[in-house]
């Protein structure tokens, strides 16, 4: 397809997961077993998405030990003290860090994406999550999940607080006069006063401003309370789609939903996850793909496939379909979205328990393609192009080797199609991704005559 210079480029994510997202992938000769908590190991996996351009690069979290520790590797550090570390052997690119509202409080979290965006000279990205799982709640003194509802009202609560403590401190408010004796004028640093359902936080936060004003704000849930949560309030979307007409599908609900509310759909970049599987040859592709496979414990596998489900390990035979009699959506408090998709891709392709334990073991139902790097291209190039993405979420099987591969091989020929930046063209990861610095809610309308928006100043009781 011919291309202007006009048009816009893609947007490239970097997931980082300790060996790579394949289930097995800690089992190869050349991998990291213990790379989840080596920080070395990470920062040259950065250097190496930054060498490529990459809008940013993303860690995923959850406090809960997940799956079995005698099995794979579970263990990983808190990604915010990690993205620390490796903003400073980076200068460019884009740093996001997931962190749950449901077992954290507005004023820490605010705190630690502002100390982050500030180390890191304006590229801190927060990846929001309500957090699904029995196993996460009772590390809080709860018996079980919260309600899914209920969750995403507390996220939403939890991102108003946030936002108005990131703007409780004037862009203008730190004037550092050494001579007159002034460091900041209190009348530019405000208590927010907020009192909820789910918190109340008097302010102002201890950290001023930062540079992107506040961080990327990203989202990752796909349930309906999911996409409405991101139309109000994401700024990039990581989701999970199998075929082209879903993404398709996605995307269209998505960028409606913001414009129903009045946000302009160009301000969500959408980013499904791709897990690619690059060789020379398709045929080797497919062969190192089938490696892994094989490498998948499957009773192991299988345990964790009946924990998703609400089922008992029992109830899965290796070498039949799901049964029929598993729960529906409604009866999931978790991770809603996923479950749909798992449970609908082994119904379409008639998938026996092992071979959807293979599909899944790649990228728990994100999309994996083994192929040349000329064909990873194509795919990503036609799903732009179909409108089913402004850019992915880039998930190497196995690491560091398939993110080199995808970086020194899928990069250039992308930037060859004018698709994807050969240089950086900005310093924060707003910049990146083409979206402004946030007006300051509690100071602009003021400034412009609006009046006063109820905010005690930092002086007054």
């Amino acid at each position: 397809m011919p291309r202007t210079p006009e048009r816009k480029q893609l947007h490239l994510n970097a997931f980082l997961m300790s060996a790579g997202h394949h289930e097995a992938a800690w089992r190869l000769p050349e991998s990291h077993p213990q790379g989840g908590t080596d920080v070395a190991h990470y920062q040259n996996l950065a250097r190496i998405a930054e060498r490529g351009k990459l809008d940013s690069v993303f860690l995923a979290d959850g406090p809960v030990l997940h799956g079995d520790p005698g099995r794979r590797p579970a263990s990983k550090l808190e990604p915010t003290v990690l993205l620390t570390a490796l903003a400073g052997v980076t200068s460019r690119i884009g740093l996001i860090a997931t962190a749950s509202t449901s077992y954290n409080e507005p004023f820490n979290l605010a705190r630690r994406f502002a100390s982050l965006d500030h180390v890191s000279g304006g590229r801190a990205g927060w990846n929001i999550v309500t957090t699904a799982g029995a196993e996460a709640a009772r590390n809080f003194g709860l018996d079980d999940t919260p309600l899914h509802h209920d969750r995403y009202l507390r996220a939403a609560e939890f991102v108003d607080v946030a936002t108005k403590l990131w703007d409780s401190w004037a862009d203008d408010a730190v004037v550092a006069d050494k001579e007159g004796g002034v460091h900041a004028r209190a009348e530019r640093v405000r208590r927010i006063g907020h009192e909820g359902p789910y918190f109340r936080v008097d302010g102002p936060l201890n950290v001023e401003r930062s540079p992107q004003g506040y961080p990327l704000l990203v989202q990752a849930g796909s349930s309906e309370d999911g996409k409405d949560f991101a139309a109000r309030y994401a700024e990039a979307v990581f989701t999970a789609q199998q075929t082209l007409e879903e993404g398709i599908a996605f995307y269209k609900d998505v960028k409606q939903r913001a414009a129903v509310i009045g946000r302009d759909p160009a301000g969500i970049k959408i980013l499904p996850g791709i897990v690619p599987v690059i060789a020379d040859t398709e045929a080797e592709a497919r062969e190192l793909d089938a490696e892994l496979d094989r490498l998948i414990v499957p009773e192991y596998a299988k345990r964790q496939l009946a924990q998703r489900l609400r089922i008992a390990p029992k109830d899965l035979d290796l070498d039949q379909e799901l049964p029929k009699d598993i729960p529906t959506e409604d009866e999931i408090e978790g991770a809603k979205s996923r479950y749909t998709l798992i449970v609908e891709l082994a119904r379409r392709e008639r998938l026996t328990v092992r071979q959807l334990i293979g599909r899944l073991g790649g990228g728990r139902g994100h999309r994996t393609f083994a192929g040349t790097a000329e064909q990873v291209a194509d795919t990503i190039e036609h799903w732009y192009d179909s409108g089913a993405a402004d850019g992915f979420n880039i998930m190497p099987a196995v690491l560091p080797s398939g993110l080199e591969l995808f970086v020194d091989q899928v990069v250039p020929i992308l930037q060859e199609r004018g698709l994807f930046r050969t240089e950086y063209t900005g310093s924060t990861l707003r910049a990146h991704y083409g979206l402004p610095r946030p007006a300051n809610r509690l100071f602009d309308a003021v400034d412009h005559g609006a009046g006063h928006v109820g905010i005690d100043l930092v002086g007054a009781r």
